[in-house]
C-alpha cells in the first residue's frame, strides 16, 4: 500500500484542529443518551481519520470495514444509532469519513482513490439498511424522520464537498510540486554553471600556464631550470583550487574563500602569477566585498589567461582595478594581435561566456572586442553592494 511517509510530529502539526473536532463530536454524542456500543466503531473511524494523511486508502478500507462491523453490532443487538444526521451515520462518522474522502482523494493514486471514495459511499448507504431505525420520543405520530430524498441530497452535498476538497489540495500539491523540481533544476543548473566558470577561470588558468611553461622549456632547454619551479608552484595552486572545489561540493569547505581581505594585493598576486608584461593601477579606496573581490579576480586572472592563449606579438597588458561612484571598474587591454593558430588546449568558447555571467549574476555590465588601435579590451563595471 502507498504511504505519504508522514512523521508523527508532522502529522499532529497538520491534524491537531480535525482531531480536536471529532473529540468535541464524540464527547457531544457521549453527553447524550447514546449508546455504548456505538462508540467504539464510532471512535475508529474517528481515529483513522486523523491517522489518514500516512496511509491514505488504508486507512478508507480501515474505515469502511469499522462502520460495516459496527452496523452488524447494532443490527444483532436490535439497538439504533444516537441521532443519526445521514444515512445510519451520527455527526462524528459522517464528519470523520468526510475528512477520511477528502484525504483519499488528495494523496491517493487516482485508481485507488476511486476505489476508496465508492468503497465509503456504500458502506455509509448500507448503514441505512443495516442499522435499526431510529426514532425521536419528540416526534408526533406517524413522523418516521426525513423522507429519503432528503437525506440524499445531504449526502451528495457533503461527499460533493469532500471529494471537491481533496480535488483542490491535490492540484495544490501538483502545482507545489511542479514548482519546487522547477526550483531544483534552477538551483542546480546554476551550480553546474558555477562550477563550469569555476573550473574554467582557475583551474584552465594554471593548466594553460604550465603548458606554455613546458613548451618554452622544449624549445629552449636551458630554460627549463627557470621553467620547472613555475610548473610546479602551478601545479600545486591548481591541485589547492581543485580540493577546495571538491570541498565545497561535498559542502566540507563552502565557506573557505578564494580571496583575501586586500583585494589589491590579491589581483598584484595574479599579475604576478601570470608571469606577462603588466603595468597595474590599482585604486581602492573602499573596501570590496568578498564575493564581489572574488568576481574581480577572476575577471583579472581569465582576461590574462586569454592574452597568454590569444595574442601574439605581445609587449603590455594594462590592467586596472578601481572604485568610483560606488562602482568597481575592471579593465583589462593588450596590444596583442590574434594567433593565426589554435591557441594552447583549444578554445571552447567558454571564457568570455563564463566572465559576462559574473558580471550580470553581479548586476554589472560587461564588454569585450578588439580595440580600434590593435589588440583586445576587456570592461566589466561591477556596482559594490551596500
Amino acid at each position: 500500500m502507498e504511504s505519504t511517509h508522514l512523521g508523527w510530529r508532522t502529522l499532529f502539526r497538520r491534524q491537531w484542529p480535525l482531531a480536536c473536532a471529532l473529540l468535541f463530536f464524540l464527547g457531544t454524542e457521549r453527553l447524550g443518551d447514546a449508546s455504548w456500543w456505538q462508540f467504539p466503531g464510532t471512535a475508529v473511524v474517528c481515529a483513522l481519520a486523523v491517522l489518514a494523511p500516512r496511509r491514505p486508502f488504508d486507512a478508507a478500507l480501515a474505515a469502511a470495514t469499522a462502520v460495516a462491523a459496527s452496523s452488524v453490532v447494532l443490527r444483532v443487538l436490535d439497538i439504533a444509532p444516537d441521532v443519526p444526521v445521514i444515512s445510519g451515520l451520527v455527526i462524528s462518522e459522517v464528519a470523520a469519513l468526510m475528512a477520511i474522502t477528502a484525504i483519499v482523494v488528495r494523496y491517493a493514486p487516482l485508481a485507488r482513490a476511486v476505489q476508496g471514495v465508492v468503497l465509503l459511499v456504500v458502506v455509509s448507504a448500507g448503514t441505512r439498511i443495516v442499522r435499526p431505525t431510529y426514532r425521536s420520543e419528540w416526534w408526533p405520530d406517524g413522523y418516521s424522520g426525513p423522507p429519503f430524498w432528503e437525506q440524499a441530497i445531504g449526502g451528495t452535498v457533503l461527499l460533493t464537498l469532500s471529494i471537491g476538497t481533496g480535488l483542490y489540495f491535490r492540484a495544490r500539491d501538483r502545482e507545489r510540486a511542479t514548482a519546487v523540481r522547477a526550483e531544483v533544476a534552477a538551483a542546480q543548473h546554476a551550480e553546474r554553471m558555477a562550477l563550469a566558470r569555476e573550473l574554467h577561470d582557475v583551474i584552465a588558468h594554471y593548466v594553460t600556464g604550465m603548458v606554455v611553461h613546458a613548451q618554452a622549456a622544449q624549445a629552449v632547454p636551458s630554460a627549463a631550470q627557470d621553467a620547472l619551479p613555475i610548473i610546479v608552484r602551478s601545479g600545486n595552486e591548481a591541485l589547492t583550487e581543485m580540493r577546495r572545489l571538491v570541498g565545497t561540493l561535498r559542502g566540507t569547505d563552502a565557506d573557505a574563500p578564494t580571496a583575501t581581505s586586500d583585494l589589491a594585493d590579491d589581483v598584484r598576486g595574479v599579475v604576478e602569477q601570470s608571469g606577462q608584461p603588466v603595468r597595474l593601477h590599482v585604486d581602492l579606496p573602499v573596501s570590496v566585498p568578498p564575493s564581489l573581490g572574488r568576481s574581480v579576480l577572476r575577471l583579472v586572472q581569465e582576461s590574462l589567461t586569454n592574452t597568454r592563449k590569444h595574442a601574439e606579438g605581445l609587449s603590455s597588458v594594462d590592467v586596472s582595478v578601481s572604485v568610483s561612484d560606488g562602482v568597481v571598474h575592471v579593465v583589462v587591454a593588450d596590444d596583442g594581435r590574434a594567433q593565426k593558430v589554435a591557441p594552447v588546449g583549444g578554445s571552447g568558447g567558454y571564457g568570455l561566456v563564463g566572465m559576462r555571467e559574473r558580471v550580470e549574476l553581479l548586476g554589472g555590465k560587461f564588454s569585450a572586442g578588439a580595440r580600434s588601435g590593435g589588440g583586445w579590451e576587456v570592461r566589466a563595471a561591477l556596482p559594490v553592494a551596500e
